[in-house]
């Protein structure tokens, strides 16, 4: 999320596909790759070395094999630090953060096309000087194009799909391949005037038929985007997530589902109501008709988010979110609602799964639940259902429409933080799977989500873990990896979990909110899985350092308190990662990152790794 979220929003979101993969000029290590390509040099200033918050997705027309797309929020274009006073590291307005990275070989290799927009770049500033001031201006960009030149920034929480190509014939896959991008967006005005949309975030898709050449730095391949919601002047649209009808045996081959939450209530200081909404287009992404899902607010409840939605062989589609309970650790509910009509009705939602929240742990400078330890990054959304289906894509053949749900969990406590795991067959309530904890040993679960092949044989589920426990200081070391399992699956049921990759430690406490108060690794990992492979991606901290003088800085803001659960604490359902309680004394000023910490300190990447079947 971008500094421009002035509101109050319920956790983030949750599911997405991931991807595993190589780079081009970057390097890879362990197995797995660096997905965020562009962000390769270690010399790269905070907060342009910032990426988090990935999702991925792969081509299953057959004559695009190995082609993989993946988003993240990427802060390549910001300016550095120095720009200005040397201890603020602002998003810098106007400028975007929806990053996306292409391979053509399955994920083995990676890279990110530069394209042209509004951009910080070239705003690094001098160290001991804070009246240099920072100028965009129009130059290259690692992040999706035709947003300025229509008036918007791109502003994250990414979110890709392929579906087929829409022709006079309809939709077929031998018209080809589309990839829809869905992002965050805000006006790039700062007045009415000049406002594209009402409101203070809308939802945007920017779609291509050419991935190969938008891959390759093609600006001209891609669609100016296009704004999905409708808004009103307080409205701000949060943690989205896109699917295209990929099975073309379903009814409503190629339609495009975004879901998202609308939180209504910007302007007056909270998040309420909030409803979770789906919208829908059956013509490629050009029109979008728009459903409410759920009430607006309810008294019973803290919200909803964290929204999933996929389709099955024969066109049902399917969307679940998370229901969160008042208090904390809350014990909320996956829900769900589907369409047998392409979007145009839904169900009422009904609770399918329990869940319970991470936050057994809780910062009372940035008001938030966090797992590893004081100052450390966010955890809202780690309950959230992470779902995908066997619908048997391309052609719907073989489909056994199993349909699988993982996530982090909180109900054995702190420091016994779990990835759970359920299936079912209909999705429906009373049909699912017991959920079993399936990490690894050790493994303190955060964020997790599954892929199953289409064919339903294979299970894949990726997961960020920390691997120590709450840490009630910001001077001892804490770590953080991520890990790919696989099970195989057959009638109706997932066998037993094995892991098949683990990525090279790092440090968490080398993240940072740009306002630097706390660690940042953003709200969800991905995963998303052919018949023959999977790519699972992640946050990951192994290229950062940590600054002593940031974490001394850190604690001192808490009063040199580390209390996990402190009395009294209440949900916060902040979503900006740089708003919040934060109070900074003048007299204890925060460090200069520039000066006072590595090189590398900030440096949050995306990594990825391809994982070729273990049982083909």
């Amino acid at each position: 999320m971008r500094h421009q979220r002035l509101l109050r929003v319920i956790f983030a979101s949750g599911a997405a596909l991931v991807l595993a993969v190589a780079i081009p000029g970057a390097f890879a290590q362990g197995g797995d790759t660096l997905v965020s390509a562009g962000s390769a040099s270690l010399t790269l200033p905070f907060s342009q070395n910032k990426q988090n918050e990935p999702a991925v997705a792969i081509d299953a027309n057959p004559a695009n094999a190995g082609w993989v797309v993946a988003g993240a929020n990427d802060n390549i274009d910001m300016e550095a630090c120095n720009a200005g006073p040397d201890n603020n590291c602002p998003f810098t307005p106007g400028v975007g953060v929806s990053g996306v990275y292409f391979s053509h070989d399955g994920g083995h290799t990676w890279t990110q096309p530069t394209y042209t927009g509004w951009s910080a770049r070239n705003c690094l500033g001098t160290a001991g000087i804070d009246t240099d001031t920072c100028q965009p201006v129009v130059g290259p960009i690692g992040t999706l194009p035709w947003y300025y030149e229509n008036g918007l920034v791109s502003d994250g929480d990414p979110a890709v799909a392929f579906g087929p190509k829409p022709g006079p014939d309809g939709f077929k896959w031998s018209n080809g391949s589309r990839l829809y991008y869905a992002n965050l967006t805000s006006n790039f005005g700062a007045t009415r005037s000049e406002s594209v949309f009402r409101g203070f975030e809308a939802l945007a898709v920017s779609r291509t038929d050419d991935v190969p050449a938008a891959a390759a730095g093609s600006k001209a391949a891609w669609m100016p985007p296009v704004i999905v919601t409708r808004q009103a002047s307080t409205t701000f649209m949060d943690k989205e997530q896109i699917w295209a009808d990929n099975a073309s045996s379903s009814k409503y081959f190629g339609t495009v589902y975004v879901c998202s939450v609308a939180f209504r209530s910007n302007s007056h200081g909270n998040n309420a109501p909030a409803p979770v909404i789906v919208a829908t287009s059956h013509d490629g992404g050009d029109t979008w008709t728009q459903k409410q899902l759920t009430p607006a607010q309810s008294p019973s409840h803290a919200g909803w988010s964290g929204c999933t939605v996929r389709t099955t062989s024969y066109g049902r589609a399917f969307v679940f979110f998370t229901e969160f309970a008042p208090g904390f650790p809350g014990h909320g509910y996956h829900v769900m609602s589907y369409s047998d009509n392409g979007g145009q009705t839904w169900t009422r939602p009904v609770r399918v799964l329990p869940a319970t929240d991470l936050c057994n742990g809780f910062d009372p400078v940035i008001g938030r639940c966090v797992e590893d330890g004081v100052a450390g990054a966010r955890d809202d959304l780690g309950p959230a259902p992470s779902i995908d289906i066997a619908n048997g894509a391309p052609t719907g053949a073989g489909a056994t429409n199993l349909i699988v749900d993982a996530w982090a969990d909180g109900s054995a406590g702190l420091n016994n933080e779990q990835v759970l795991f359920s299936s079912s067959t209909t999705g429906m309530p009373g049909s699912w799977s017991t959920p079993v904890p399936i990490q690894s040993p050790g493994d303190r679960g955060y964020y997790a989500a599954p892929a199953i092949s289409p064919d339903g044989s294979d299970v894949y589920v990726t997961y960020n873990a920390f691997l120590t426990p709450w840490q009630s200081d910001t001077s001892s070391p804490r770590v953080l990896e991520g890990v790919m399992l696989h099970a195989n699956a057959g009638g109706g049921t997932v066998g037993a979990f094995t892991e098949v990759h683990r990525g090279d430690p790092g440090d968490p406490r080398a993240s940072s909110q740009n306002n630097l108060a706390a660690e940042f690794l953003g709200d969800y990992v991905y995963t998303a899985a052919t018949n023959d492979y999977a790519v699972g991606v992640w946050n990951d901290t192994r290229r950062g350092a940590d600054c002593p003088a940031i974490d001394q800085w850190r604690f001192a803001l808490r009063g040199g308190v580390g209390d996990p659960l402190p009395a009294g604490a209440s949900r916060d359902q902040e979503g900006d990662e740089d708003t919040g309680p934060v109070e900074q004394a003048a007299d204890d000023p925060a460090p200069a990152p520039q000066v006072a910490c590595p090189v590398n300190f900030g440096n949050s990447d995306i990594f990825g790794a391809s994982i070729a079947d273990p049982t083909p």
